[in-house]
């Protein structure tokens, strides 16, 4: 009896090791900005390119000593693309759009989610993010149904209908933002950021800080 509950007892242990929950994989940075440090954990198994990307730009301290160039109080903060002089950073080609995977694995545009900012060109990211200061639920991708055509699809209020499959995963609007991170740690400095004055700034007609809020450096702390 004791053998039995033993093994038992060790198969259970082994199970919890081997569970999703406990095994999946994360990165972590810090974010040294002139505000205070923010801590993030970043989700390579739910926005591998993306995650890859982030890092290697980390990796490559393409982030030291760049600005939060856009705040919105009520939206998010931006940053990672210009100098205290609003010169923009070189970058390397776009990363490849993973919003749909990220969703899909979880990840929303809730307060304190880092995701990637891009132009109308849903295939543009490349370094600049931002953090969710709100649950901006608007930015988060559009699911499309199976099937081809897509019986019904309902968007924005409106219903259409027996819609090719490839019109509507090539549709712009319904990209949204990628998501492949969270605060964990240094939400104050976060609150900090979004509640400095704004106004117009270098080739930016509003939303930029009237003091520089800088990043400093970003750090990797773990890798995944």
């Amino acid at each position: 009896m004791k053998i039995k509950t033993l093994c038992l007892t060790a198969l259970l242990c082994l199970t919890v090791l081997q569970s999703p929950a406990q095994s999946e994989e994360i990165a972590r940075v810090k974010i040294a900005t002139s505000e205070g440090d923010i801590v993030a954990e970043l989700y390579p198994a739910k926005a591998p390119k993306t995650v890859a990307n982030f890092l290697q730009y980390v990796k490559d301290k393409h982030y030291d000593n760049t600005v939060f160039h856009r705040v919105i109080s009520s939206f998010m903060v931006q940053g990672g693309g210009y100098d205290v002089q609003y010169k923009e950073r070189k970058t390397r080609p776009p990363v490849v759009h993973e919003g749909r995977e990220s969703l899909t694995a979880g990840l929303k545009n809730q307060i304190g989610t880092l995701a990637m900012a891009r132009t109308n060109d849903p295939q543009s990211a490349t370094a600049q993010f931002f953090i969710n200061v709100a649950d901006n639920a608007f930015l988060d991708p559009t699911l499309i149904p199976e099937g081809d055509p897509v019986k019904r699809f309902e968007y924005q209020g409106r219903v259409h209908e027996n819609v090719p499959r490839t019109n509507l995963l090539n549709a712009p609007q319904l990209f949204g933002y990628t998501v492949f991170g969270k605060v964990v740690s240094g939400m104050d400095v976060v609150q900090k950021i979004k509640s400095t004055p704004t106004g117009a700034g270098g080739p930016f007609p509003s939303d930029v800080p009237k003091t520089p809020v800088l990043i400093n450096s970003i750090i990797l702390l773990k890798t995944p």
